[in-house]
């Protein structure tokens, strides 16, 4: 790997280490392009902000922060400064105006909760769940997000830990967010801190079926700690699913400003 473009800072709350740390580690690593995507800030109506996110306080800082990395490290290492992101439909308005007022380079799709994550919204999705209300609400709002068109891919897509009995579901849902995806031109990550973890994800099967739809995939690291940040184990094992599978793997994802559309090539 020479790109990496899923990265977090400690301001999330649930990372560890200095932003140069991270950077100077990617250095190390051999890449080319590193892309911080931490959890977006977003404060709900009723001025609730949740505690995987970074703290609406913390966010110049952030951008701050990076950018005067980057200009110190420009000779070295290209460095991108944007947010993961998920996609609620009461409040997309209002959300996407954080990164654009900050001055994000480029987004990342994950849908870690649907029906707006509160109040009222849904577990998280990493769960286990049997509920096929769940599945389909996950794979619609995951679609709808995608259409916006104002993200760069969508980190782990296979997110969602279904374990209800209707196979024949799951496969038509995780299907529709393939087709999509091929359909909007949206790269699906392979997520790596999932190889890492041995977590639930990647679903063999989800990837089985972007294979067969031939979409774009990519690998991030969703790195929470400088030594994640490159991954080489963890992506050998990922590029020998690539390999078994025959999936349209892309070395150098793009980056797609989120408000102006400009494309920014990593290679």
């Amino acid at each position: 790997m020479t790109v990496n473009l899923h990265t977090h800072t400690v301001r999330c709350g649930h990372a560890k280490g200095t932003d140069r740390d991270y950077i100077e580690q990617a250095i190390k690593g051999g890449l080319t392009h590193l892309g911080f995507a931490d959890h977006m800030p977003f404060v709900f109506p009723d001025g609730h902000e949740s505690n995987f996110r970074i703290p609406m306080a913390k966010a110049q800082d952030y951008m701050d922060s990076l950018r005067a990395l980057r200009e110190e490290y420009r000779d070295q290492i290209t460095i991108h400064i944007g947010f993961e992101m998920e996609y609620y439909p009461l409040y997309f308005k209002e959300m996407i105006k954080i990164p654009q007022t900050l001055g994000a380079e480029f987004l990342l799709l994950s849908q870690h909760y649907v029906k707006n994550e509160y109040p009222n919204g849904s577990k998280y999705m990493g769960r286990p769940t049997d509920s096929d209300e769940e599945l389909i609400l996950y794979a619609d709002a995951l679609i709808a997000g995608m259409k916006t068109g104002v993200f760069s891919y969508a980190a782990h897509p296979d997110l969602i830990r279904y374990v209800g009995k209707n196979r024949a579901l799951y496969e038509e849902q995780m299907r529709r967010i393939c087709q999509t995806a091929k359909a909007t031109d949206m790269p699906l990550e392979l997520n790596l801190l999932g190889v890492r973890d041995k977590r639930h994800y990647p679903v063999r099967r989800f990837w089985e079926i972007a294979a067969e739809e031939d979409c774009e995939t990519v690998l991030g690291c969703d790195a929470h700690q400088p030594e994640a940040v490159t991954d080489p184990s963890s992506a050998e094992v990922s590029l020998e699913w690539i390999r078994e599978l025959g999936l349209n793997y892309n070395p150098t994802p793009r980056l797609i400003h989120p408000f102006t559309g400009r494309i920014t090539q990593t290679e």
